[in-house]
């Protein structure tokens, strides 16, 4: 097996090398020498990675939340779930594979599962339009919520997109108003929605899945109105000054923390989720069993209450 450096992520090229021989080791027959080579180069690994991945900028960790091989809404539900039932289609128009849902157990309880999917590979990323789904993605979406409601069961969306299809076909099909009734309709629900943004959380793309009663990110994703390459070829007419605008932009999770707009930040693994995607996995799999049951102790207008204060408050600052 041959580790390739991946062009989407350029500062992880130091660490390349490490994971390329610490493979060749690996790969070796037992021994006492090569377990102490092992552990050395492991412990050099570890070291490196956690050299570099302190040290990253903004837009690095943007490039990071985009990383091809974190996990995605159904390798969460591999990882997590029981029963998984997938739901298709709009009832209106088509199905829109950008956007997964469905019904499954977790941790022993029925709970719908809603959010995004970009792919793996090209074909597959065609196919899925990166991640960027149409109308009837967000009218697929919204069919579950319902569906969850009335058969009162919580409900768990992953954010993973670089936003909202803005294709012409997707304008013609109402593309601003499904995004728009999905957060009108999010803001009503009278059973607990937990958020949790796992990689990009771009515009109204994620917005349309991001009213609950907690938002939670993990340590790595980014959630913006706009791209940093968007915000720079607006404000600057260049994109090459994305870096720029991303570090203006605060637009990682421990800004957003900061700034009081998600509740809580899941540690990732050293090296990113999609380094050890079954530790990322999990954690966020323990987030979200926790968040469920602080939830289950208030009634149905208490969620609706709840949700609606959390979201008055943003954005609120006082003048000194």
């Amino acid at each position: 097996m041959t580790v390739m450096p991946s062009p989407d992520v350029p500062f992880e090229e130091p660490l390349i090398e490490l994971r390329q021989r610490l493979v060749e080791l690996e790969s070796f027959p037992e021994g006492t020498g090569r377990r102490k080579e092992l552990e050395a180069l492991r412990s050099q690994l570890a070291k490196k990675t956690k050299d570099v991945y302190s040290r990253l900028s903004r837009w690095e960790q943007t490039l990071v939340a985009r990383h091809p091989d974190r996990p995605y809404t159904l390798d969460y539900v591999q990882a997590l779930t029981e029963d998984w039932v997938e739901i298709h289609g709009d009832r209106a128009f088509a199905d829109d594979p950008a956007i997964v849902a469905g019904l499954a157990t977790f941790q022993g309880r029925a709970v719908a599962i809603i959010g995004h999917q970009k792919g793996r590979g090209p074909s597959d990323r065609i196919e899925l339009n990166f991640g960027q789904p149409r109308p009837e993605g967000y009218r697929k979406a919204l069919r579950v919520m319902h569906l969850a409601e009335k058969f009162d069961l919580p409900i768990l969306t992953l954010v993973d997109t670089p936003g909202a299809y803005p294709g012409v076909g997707a304008e013609e099909r109402g593309q601003a108003e499904a995004i728009a009734r999905n957060l009108f309709e999010m803001a009503k629900l009278r059973v607990p929605v937990v958020v949790t943004i796992t990689g990009e959380g771009g515009s109204g793309g994620a917005l349309a899945l991001g009213v609950g009663n907690r938002v939670y990110m993990l340590q790595y994703s980014t959630y913006s109105v706009i791209s940093p390459e968007g915000c720079a070829a607006i404000l600057w007419k260049d994109q090459e000054q994305r870096d720029v605008a991303a570090e203006a932009m605060r637009l990682t999770a421990t800004d957003l923390l900061e700034l009081g707009l998600v509740d809580d930040v899941i540690p990732e693994p050293l090296g990113g989720a999609h380094s050890d995607v079954p530790e990322t996995c999990r954690r966020v799999g323990e987030r979200l069993a926790e968040a469920l049951e602080e939830l289950d102790s208030l009634k149905p207008e208490q969620l609706v209450q709840q949700r609606y204060d959390r979201f008055r408050a943003l954005g609120v600052f006082e003048e000194r």
